[in-house]
């Protein structure tokens, strides 16, 4: 069936829902039609070619197989082009979709609220310079009422253990933990023990081209480096329900929100 004729379906099955509440993502498939996933990529690669701000590069964090600085090879290296939502009306129009709004309906309620300040990004993991992210939750460095937000993931291209998918541990967003078990940037220790069996039951999130990944802020979720010669691309929004505000005074607070119901 072509994409003009294909219309996906407006809300998760209840085996989804049930699956999101129990694990803490849930992945639908070709929920991106290829005009819309080829449109969001040509703008990505014009931004990057162009450089067009505001970019953060992998040498900014310095994460394990990042650039040492900016001035070293591969310090110039995009980890991901922020304030997507400016960068073409197609990446808030995609949000506003019934099959992409409905099921953030279904899991926060009756208005959802994008902030813009949190996220809001083209993630851009190069071939060579890209960086290992260890494991850690959204939520360490947010500050709204309640730890209840919801990262939407699109896949632009395959997303592989090759390529640096993201990788996720179930049902990690149900427990409470212990801040010793972090390290001094909120990633969850891997040399303690105690994290060993938490981490052995990580799972890789494997997703095609115009595949949808929604998972929990508190979710547990990591991922390596690019090991093949071709860029991988992935659009990441996160969202609130209207009834979770962020903390005044905080970076949470510090840029516009946008609620999807409004239309521009």
């Amino acid at each position: 069936m072509s994409d003009v004729l294909r219309k996906p379906a407006p809300a998760f099955t209840g085996e989804e829902c049930d699956f999101f509440r129990e694990n803490g993502y849930v992945v639908v498939r070709d929920l991106i039609d290829d005009a819309t996933r080829e449109a969001m990529i040509a703008r990505t690669r014009h931004d990057l070619v162009h450089h067009i701000e505001p970019i953060e590069y992998e040498a900014d964090l310095s994460y394990p197989g990042a650039p040492t600085s900016l001035d070293s090879e591969g310090g110039r290296t995009a980890r991901r082009l922020k304030t997507a939502h400016e960068r073409d009306p197609l990446f808030l129009e995609v949000l506003r979709r019934p099959e992409v709004l409905g099921r953030l309906h279904q899991l926060l309620g009756a208005r959802v609220v994008m902030p813009t300040a949190h996220h809001n990004c083209v993630m851009t993991k190069q071939p060579r310079f890209s960086s290992d992210t260890g494991w850690h939750q959204d939520i360490r460095y947010w500050r709204f009422q309640q730890p209840e937000l919801v990262t939407l993931w699109i896949a632009l291209g395959m997303e592989t253990p090759e390529n640096g998918c993201l990788k996720v541990i179930p049902g990690s967003h149900k427990t409470l933990y212990d801040r010793r078990r972090l390290d001094e940037d909120l990633f969850l220790r891997t040399d303690l023990p105690e994290n060993q069996a938490l981490i052995d039951a990580a799972q890789y999130v494997a997703l095609d081209p115009g595949d949808v990944l929604f998972f929990h802020c508190l979710t547990f979720h990591a991922a390596s480096r690019n090991f093949t010669d071709q860029p991988k691309f992935s659009v990441v929004f996160t969202f609130r329900g209207a009834d979770n505000a962020p903390l005044p005074g905080t970076r949470s607070a510090s840029s516009p929100e946008i609620s999807l119901e409004a239309m521009p």
